[in-house]
Formats: C-alpha cells, sequence, structure tokens
C-alpha cells in the first residue's frame, strides 16, 4: 500500500511538472520576441537621436522639438543640400518650425530633419 500512495501522489506532480513545463516554453518564445523588437526600438532609438543631435548642431536650433503640424509631400523633390530635406510624393512630414521666406522645417518618418519649401506640402 504505501509504494501505491506514493506512486499516486507522485504520478499527478510529474503531469502538472510536465504542463507547467509546456507553458515556460510558450512564455519564453513570448520573451524572446519582446526582447528582439526592444532591440530594434533600440538601434532605432539611437538614430533619431543622432539625427536630432546633428539637426541641433547644424540649424543651432536650441528650442523644443515640438510639432506644429503634419503635411504630406505633394511631389518628389531631391535634396540639393544636406539641410534640405528630399521628399517622395506623398510622404508624411512633421512640421517643426517656419522660417523666414517660404521655407520650413520638417521632420520625415526616418527621423532626418531639413527644409522643405511650403509650395511642395498639402497641409491638411
Amino acid at each position: 500500500r504505501e509504494k501505491d500512495d506514493k506512486y499516486k501522489t507522485w504520478m499527478p506532480k510529474f503531469l502538472v511538472a510536465k504542463e507547467d513545463k509546456d507553458q515556460r516554453k510558450s512564455s519564453d518564445c513570448a520573451e524572446r520576441k519582446i526582447f528582439k523588437v526592444k532591440k530594434s526600438n533600440a538601434e532605432k532609438t539611437k538614430k533619431i537621436e543622432k539625427e536630432e543631435k546633428f539637426f541641433r548642431d547644424t540649424f543651432m536650433y536650441d528650442k523644443e522639438i515640438k510639432v506644429i503640424n503634419t503635411a504630406t509631400a505633394e511631389c518628389s523633390v531631391p535634396s540639393k543640400r544636406r539641410v534640405d530635406l528630399p521628399l517622395t510624393a506623398g510622404e508624411q512630414l512633421d512640421v517643426i518650425d517656419v522660417t523666414e521666406g517660404s521655407a520650413v522645417i520638417c521632420r520625415n518618418s526616418e527621423g532626418r530633419y531639413g527644409y522643405v519649401l511650403v509650395e511642395h506640402l498639402n497641409f491638411r
């Protein structure tokens, strides 16, 4: 009887432990996916910070970066200088600041900043 009792109590524990082990495996896979996303976000954040630093140095921009408006590029325009932002038709841009003349400072989806002529933008 002692052996049968030990066996009966041991068997359910074994089955429960195996089920828990399967659940742990599935949760480990989920965690791994989360970590992969975080790595790509970290790389993206680094790139955005680098672009922002370049923007602040080049444009001597000390103000806080706030999005004033959003605009869509009407046509594709290559950049002639590093301070000009290259555009592709239909691209969404964040307008950061208005300058003197017909240009505004914009940021594209990649995090690059530059001057864009108002003529090339369609405001909503």
